[in-house]
């Protein structure tokens, strides 16, 4: 029952990332308002409800700036591209923390890596061939891919920013009580909250000419896509094994792909098509290397 309670959380933190795309679609502010006001409303969230997250040292700063980089360029990529090619851009994350794992985590690569590194990098490519027709809801699919593709950079930098706090805490709190510890990778994960919305804030005043659905949008993303999004996803990790994290957070583009063609008619063109299908193998591929590791 435990195992299928932490399921349950993952599988609901997953479908609250995947409303990010489609929300996002729904608003009328600029992307600087939308990512500053949607990262600090998170912030509240997450402080108020984890608070052990709460407990910052500056070993989180440049971790938090990854994140918060990678929240801006997400919002970014969706008011420019459809919603499935800037998810799928930014989960081609594990290819760059593959080439780049070994170097700043000393975590030595496998032979079963490659083919994941191969079918992301080649999904990645997909993306940039041909040209998409501009829709209402992705103005420049170009700019957009280009801004997807580096959120996927800054998104792998924070995974392998957030795996050295999580071990350094673990050997340093080897033996130690349980009480008063704090969570440096959760810290990380606020701290990337409030430096995306003290980045964002210059860029977003004044806060003008938004009508109300602009502001629900803005509090759904920010209680709920983000803040809830993370409680739950803390919550499962506890107790769910490493192959049930992996294969539920893949429903995240799959199913921000659905939402957004079933709320905004967006459909990705042919050669975007066919890389999600590639990057969409390539990750449940690395899923079934993980059940491996940890059979």
């Amino acid at each position: 029952m435990e195992r299928i309670g932490a399921r349950l959380y993952i599988g609901a933190a997953a479908l609250l990332f995947s409303t990010g795309g489609a929300a996002i679609k729904l608003s009328t502010l600029s992307s600087w308002q939308i990512a500053g006001l949607r990262s600090g409303i998170a912030a509240l969230v997450l402080a108020a409800l984890i608070p052990s997250w709460r407990r910052i040292d500056l070993r989180v700063l440049p971790v938090g700036v990854a994140f918060a980089a990678t929240m801006i360029l997400f919002v970014t990529a969706n008011t420019l591209t459809t919603a499935a090619n800037a998810i799928f851009l930014q989960t081609t994350a594990p290819l760059y923390v593959l080439l780049l794992g070994p170097m700043l985590l000393g975590e030595p690569r496998q032979r079963a890596d490659v083919p994941v590194v191969a079918l992301l990098g080649a999904g990645a490519l997909l993306f940039f061939v041909g040209a998409e027709t501009p829709l209402d809801t992705a103005p420049n699919p170009v700019a957009g891919n280009l801004v997807g593709a580096a959120s996927g950079v800054t998104w792998s930098l924070t995974v392998i920013g957030l795996r050295w706090l999580a071990r350094d805490a673990t050997n340093a709190d080897a033996g130690a009580p349980a009480t008063g510890r704090g969570d440096p990778a959760g810290a990380a994960v606020l701290v990337g909250n409030v430096l995306a919305f003290a980045f964002c804030l210059p860029f977003a005043v004044p806060f003008s000419g938004g009508v109300a659905v602009d502001w629900v949008v803005i509090v759904y993303l920010g209680v709920f896509q983000i803040g809830l999004a993370y409680v739950c996803l803390v919550r499962g990790v506890r107790s769910a094994r490493a192959l049930d994290v992996a294969l539920l957070l893949v429903l995240e583009p799959v199913l921000s792909t659905i939402l957004a063609w079933a709320v905004h008619g967006e459909v990705p063109g042919a050669w975007a098509a066919l890389g999600c299908t590639v990057i969409l193998a390539g990750l449940l591929f690395q899923a079934s290397q993980t059940r491996g590791a940890v059979a």
